[in-house]
């Protein structure tokens, strides 16, 4: 019989972006609620990947925005001793302290270990000191363990010790070559900002005939030729086909389809994540540890009886965007303290929708690429009437003012029997605060005849939305 201690209305496994969500979602709904993590409290996002990557790329974006204005001059290359120093400070140097803190205060119990299920209700922590320990929840289980990179099943390539984002993103002496496996978000992401720290001969070798092929075509030639221009050698349509680090603090040498070959001394790969579903325990209530765990719009898992169960971020294949795993966390922790008070789950914001609509993405490359909902492509395939318009930003007075040759590019993906948008795709030097006007119609459906009515202020960048309206005819 477990001490009463060890008893919780909640318990959630992983206290990343996600997890600490649910934890925050559960508490304020009046549930004790316990988080377990076994490495830091605040996750990958936090420490590896999207708080450093952008503290690297920011300075980047500063010296490019410098660059296209007359009158304004760089003196000497970025400083990237500075620049990692302060990315150490935004990360609290990853001393998880804070974020366990502010877990305590919500209130609720941080479980440092190891958490696994234990059967239905029932998880074991084991602790750093051996020693472990059993809780058990009396309404729900979240699984929020997120997702690991993945690295191909390439010949040598392990045993070449690759970076992924972890060792990118916390990179204390920036190699003077390297090679990039992937042409997605954090490869091209990683590849600018290595580049812009000193990486001076970065190779990105692209399996795809272009870059950020889930984007829109036109984003991926933009952000290509910018990579370009700056110096950096992209190789699209390029397989590697093997690799070889014989002295394990040497020199990495790729080899690829068209037998060539190139020697870096690091060698990056990012081409996506796997969901963390091996080793959390999901045979002992009778699932297989092989992919996402299904869940419904309540974040519910669909194949474990009783409802106990949920996953919510990464982990459940929904979507591999830490904003949309904490939009899912929120949903959660509110769903189950509803559930666990006997109130109704069917209102509003207690199911996921956005999902369905299509999730706002940042690539913050430079340009940036911003989306929300379906690429014309997506739309396409999925059977729906489809317009597509695009519009030259740079032909807005608030792009003029901004730089010298700018360039950039929107478009509109249209439902024509509905009138609504269906996807929106920004691409543009800083213009990430651009998205959120998109994601808004996109997500509430605002007809496109109630848009026009929505004035963009004059001379800012975002009249291209008056450019896009007007081209699609209104």
């Amino acid at each position: 019989m477990a001490n009463e201690d060890d008893v919780f209305d909640v318990i959630v496994i992983g206290a990343g972006q996600v997890g600490e969500t649910a934890t925050a979602r559960a508490a304020r709904g009046g549930l004790t609620t316990a988080v377990i993590e076994r490495r830091l409290a605040g996750g990958e996002c936090e420490y590896f990947a999207c708080v450093p990557s952008k503290a690297m790329l920011w300075p980047m974006e500063l010296a490019a925005a410098v660059s296209r204005m007359p009158g304004l001059a760089l003196r000497g290359p970025i400083d990237a001793p500075a620049v990692l120093a302060r990315r150490d400070d935004i990360v609290e140097h990853r001393d998880d302290t804070v974020e366990v803190s502010k877990i305590k205060n919500y209130p609720a119990a941080f479980v440092r270990g190891h958490g696994r299920l234990a059967g239905p209700l029932r998880t074991e922590v084991s602790a750093p000191d051996g020693s472990v320990r059993t809780l058990r929840a009396r309404h729900a289980v979240i699984i929020a363990t997120g997702s690991d990179p993945y690295v191909p099943d390439l010949p040598g390539l392990r045993q070449a010790r690759p970076w992924t984002n972890r060792e990118a993103t916390s990179v204390e002496q920036v190699p003077k070559r390297l090679a990039v496996i992937g042409g997605g978000p954090v490869a091209s992401e990683m590849s600018q900002a290595l580049h812009s720290l000193g990486a001076g001969e970065t190779t990105m070798l692209v399996a795809s005939e272009r870059l950020l092929p889930r984007s829109e075509p036109f984003a991926g030639e933009l952000v290509a030729q910018s990579f370009q221009s700056a110096g950096i050698d992209l190789r699209l349509g390029r397989f590697v086909t093997r690799v070889e680090r014989p002295v394990p603090a040497g020199p990495v040498t790729v080899h690829t389809d068209d037998g060539s070959q190139l020697e870096a001394d690091e060698i990056l790969v990012g081409t996506g994540r796997d969901p963390v579903v091996r080793g959390i325990g999901l045979e002992t209530i009778g699932l297989e540890a092989e992919g996402p765990i299904e869940v419904d719009a309540s974040m519910r898992a669909i194949a474990v009886p009783d409802g106990w169960l949920y996953a919510i971020g990464d982990v459940n294949g929904r979507n591999q965007l830490t904003h949309m795993g904490k939009y899912q966390a929120r949903i959660c922790g509110d769903v189950v303290a509803a559930r666990a008070r006997g109130l109704p789950d069917d209102r509003p914001g207690l199911h996921d929708i956005a999902d369905d609509r299509g999730a706002p993405q940042a690539i913050f490359t430079d340009p940036q690429v911003l989306s929300v909902g379906r690429s014309e492509s997506q739309a396409r395939a999925d059977g729906f009437p489809v317009r597509a318009v695009d519009y030259d930003i740079a032909a807005v007075m608030g792009a003029q003012l901004q730089a010298d040759g700018y360039t950039g590019r929107a478009k509109a993906v249209i439902d024509e029997d509905r009138r609504v948008l269906l996807g929106v795709t920004i691409v543009g030097p800083a213009a990430v605060d651009h998205l959120h006007a998109a994601t808004i119609a996109v997500t509430a459906e605002v007809p496109i005849d109630r848009l026009w009515h929505a004035v963009p202020a004059f001379p800012t960048v975002s009249e291209f939305w008056l450019g896009l309206m007007q081209t699609y005819g209104l």
